[in-house]
């Protein structure tokens, strides 16, 4: 491995109606580690696929120094391809088994080159990244997120790249799965850029690269310490708000002052001409000499304010703070013990084998309980949560469902239609609301103006969890019981308070499949499941 290094000069990018992302970007990257952050839609996963060569700048250059790995944000990868296949390897062992069952025909030597110890490497990689059990024939089908993720990553590692980019890696990693990988990220020695919402992960980081309005900042050390470099300019920002707002409560004080302080001397000085008898003209001279002074004092005060008012609105812009979604949705109210779900002795299976332990599984969920299930990868969480919703059904036992709604939003966000707007898509989920309300509804979950008129798409990834979540829990009728699949993964830290605001609104049950601790203790989760060797405790 080299010492690898990215280079973008004047990097420009649009999408194809014309959409802005970046204009005359200047980076370079160096060897390290480097976390870059941004909210969500500022063009972080869009930076990363122009320097993998997925899009093409429409100006200036991109250099990287070196191999290049990237794990992209949505893995590219079908259900019925192999393990092998995934990592790139399957003609090469293909061709080696020939070779050793006595077929000594050129081409697999061709195929093979000097790669004699890809199986043993591959199963090496496999094992450092906890797949050890998971053979090199077995289908991506068979395996859950977070060990598709895992074997992603796995598929990079092998190509022994000097540039590797991460986009969300811990996406659907359980904790075990998070510290292997921070393991080897933190043996990492050539140049490494991952986007990333996780706190922990950005701690391992060597720098902070911050994306905003198209531009970088950099700030030396790991999130931590970005975090109070970020609070401290915030700060700053807010004093010189609270100076400027005080300089401009001043300055039109003082020009409301002089204004009747020249009002009064006009007045005083027009009964002084009437009575000093004064002729005629030189009186209108004196006049007018006077309102052309007291013009001129206006003007200068009036200069001043406007001055002042530029100073507070800049002071203000620079210290503006996150949105937060802020919302009431009693239609979502379930009353306390209220059964809306029971399920006795469920089983799945997956390619004739059980999911869980024999007997199944039960569980009864109860409004409004607040429930996280927890569990390793590979453990049967999402099948248990498609059991719940109803998407799949069990090959053994009963699920009773409640009459109120029940919202499943997996691990794809794949309940909205992809090419109608964000304001179209509500109205399909709550058709009785009247238009105004409609747009109103969007304004509080963060689609104003034209935003709430982009098709769902373009959105980027916290955009299109908040667009989900509005046509959910807005929808006629409104879910009673909300189930959620990793609902953090693909978001910055901003939306990800959005969707605790939203969470916290919501007045029905919920299960949440997640591994981010500091997330289920900010939505004041009640209760935790774990299922694990498919028990569930």
């Amino acid at each position: 491995m080299s010492d690898g290094f990215i280079v973008c000069t004047a990097l420009s990018f649009s999408w194809p109606d014309d959409t802005p992302v970046f204009d005359d970007l200047t980076v370079s990257v160096p060897g390290g580690r480097t976390g870059l952050v941004a909210a969500n839609g500022a063009g972080k996963s869009t930076l990363l696929r122009l320097i993998a060569g997925e899009l093409r700048p429409t100006g200036g250059t991109v250099s990287v120094g070196g191999v290049l790995g990237y794990l992209p944000q949505h893995l590219p990868f079908a259900g019925e391809q192999t393990v092998a296949q995934v990592l790139g390897v399957d003609r090469t062992i293909a061709a080696l088994h020939a070779i050793e069952s006595g077929d000594a025909g050129e081409q697999h030597f061709a195929v093979v080159g000097n790669d004699w110890d890809v199986e043993e490497r591959s199963r090496a990689e496999l094992d450092r990244l906890g797949l050890g059990d998971v053979g090199l024939d077995r289908r991506l089908g068979t395996l859950s997120g977070g060990q598709v993720v895992s074997l992603g990553l796995a598929a990079q590692l092998l190509k022994q790249p000097d540039v590797l980019l991460l986009d969300e890696p811990t996406n659907n990693l359980d904790a075990a799965a998070r510290d292997r990988l921070t393991a080897v990220l933190r043996g990492w020695t050539g140049c490494l850029l991952v986007v990333s919402h996780d706190r922990a992960l950005l701690d391992e980081m060597d720098r902070i690269a911050a994306l905003d309005h198209g531009a970088i900042r950099w700030y030396g050390g790991n999130f931590t310490a970005y975090a109070e470099a970020v609070e401290a300019e915030r700060d700053v920002a807010d004093r010189q708000v609270r100076n400027a707002e005080q300089d401009l409560k001043r300055q039109k004080r003082e020009m409301q002052q002089a204004r009747e302080r020249s009002a009064r001397r006009q007045s005083t000085a027009a009964r002084n001409l009437g009575s000093a008898g004064l002729a005629r003209i030189h009186a209108g001279n004196l006049k007018n000499s006077a309102q052309v002074s007291a013009a001129r004092s206006n003007d200068v005060h009036a200069s001043r304010v406007v001055e002042a008012q530029a100073r507070y609105d800049d002071a203000s812009w620079a210290a503006r703070q996150d949105d937060r979604i802020v919302i009431e949705l009693p239609a979502t109210a379930v009353p306390a013990g209220r059964t809306v779900f029971s399920g006795e002795r469920l089983q799945a299976a997956y390619e004739g084998r059980p999911v869980f332990a024999a007997g199944g599984i039960d569980l009864s969920i109860r409004g409004p309980e607040r429930i996280a299930l927890l569990g390793p990868n590979g453990a049967g969480k999402s099948t248990l949560m498609r059991l719940i919703s109803g998407d799949q059904a069990p090959v053994s036992g009963t699920a009773v469902r409640a009459e109120g709604r029940v919202a499943y939003l997996s691990q794809r966000l794949d309940l909205l239609d992809e090419d109608r707007t964000v304001a179209e898509n509500l109205a399909s989920s709550a058709p009785a609301l009247p238009d105004a309300e409609r747009m109103n509804l969007l304004a509080r979950f963060l689609f104003r103006g034209s935003r709430a008129h982009l098709p769902v798409r373009v959105l980027s990834g916290g955009e299109r969890l908040r667009a989900t979540l509005a046509c959910v829990l807005l929808a006629e009728p409104a879910p009673q019981l909300l189930l959620l699949d990793e609902p953090t993964n693909n978001l910055d830290l901003e939306s990800a308070g959005q969707l605790e605001a939203a969470l916290l609104a919501y007045r029905g049950a919920f299960v949440v499949v997640s591994h981010d601790e500091r997330f289920l203790d900010a939505i004041g989760i009640g209760r935790r499941l774990v299922l694990e060797d498919g028990r569930l405790s």
